[in-house]
């Protein structure tokens, strides 16, 4: 339940429309609501402004789906992230409504999209960096941002990122993605006076250990105003540029 339900539930109360008993039992599994394997916290959205998401790993396609229906009846854009194919197999054989992204690993149930606020520019170095940066784009125009995409603009070809200059300029925040030496984001921070988020990939030979390389040329980064995420993680990337996005929406 976010705050526009809550809203609407207590209009309905004050207009007679539902009596008190309804709206307690209503209110009652607000803080959470415990399935035995999971505690379904339905207050986060109050608390942060976006439902809880369901990360698959280490979850069964059942318990993914239990959660996943639970949350779904209470809220829009309910996002499960890390979604393989089994997970994806049992939400669509549970008749959740949902859209899923195969590249991205997403699956979206109730999904609602409106216009979008803001911009958040989402840049991928190469295109081994799509399905990470495509998490981002997605859980960001999920969270309803205004989205705009700039891929295959790593540092080899300097040039296919300076033709997008004035979009990286106007956006009010940058989720760069890179893998191998992970130059893009301090490449991005240098040029623009915005906030980038960093997001360093797996992708890469062996000196890369996996991201390893990447996320520590990103953490000693000189350019000012880059912050870094975990290896892959394109979903916490998204969260942290919508916050951003929406607080200057406000202000403005």
């Amino acid at each position: 339940m976010d705050r526009e339900a809550v809203r609407r539930l207590l209009a309905d109360l004050a207009a007679g429309r539902i009596d008190v008993d309804t709206a307690v039992a209503r209110l009652r599994s607000l803080p959470y609501e415990d399935l035995g394997f999971a505690k379904v916290d339905h207050h986060r959205a109050v608390r942060t402004g976006a439902a809880e998401a369901v990360y698959c790993p280490g979850k069964t396609p059942e318990q993914v789906v239990a959660i996943l229906a639970r949350l779904a009846h209470h809220h829009t854009n309910v996002i499960a992230t890390r979604v393989g194919g089994d997970v994806a197999t049992a939400v669509a054989a549970a008749g959740l409504p949902h859209a899923y992204h195969a590249d991205a690993r997403l699956v979206i149930v109730r999904p609602e999209r409106g216009e979008g606020v803001g911009l958040i520019v989402v840049a991928a170095a190469g295109t081994a960096d799509l399905p990470v940066a495509e998490e981002a784009a997605l859980v960001a125009e999920t969270l309803g941002n205004r989205v705009e995409r700039v891929y295959d603009c790593g540092v080899a070809g300097l040039h296919r990122l300076l033709e997008h200059y004035d979009l990286l300029a106007d956006a009010n925040a940058i989720v760069a993605v890179a893998g191998m030496e992970g130059a893009l984001p301090s490449v991005i921070g240098g040029l623009v006076d915005r906030p980038v988020i960093a997001v360093p990939t797996s992708v890469g030979y062996g000196a890369s250990f996996g991201g390893i390389a990447a996320l520590l040329a990103m953490l000693n980064s000189c350019a000012p105003g880059v912050s870094v995420v975990n290896i892959d993680n394109g979903y916490g990337a998204a969260h942290q540029a919508s916050q951003i996005n929406h607080l200057v929406a406000k202000i403005r």
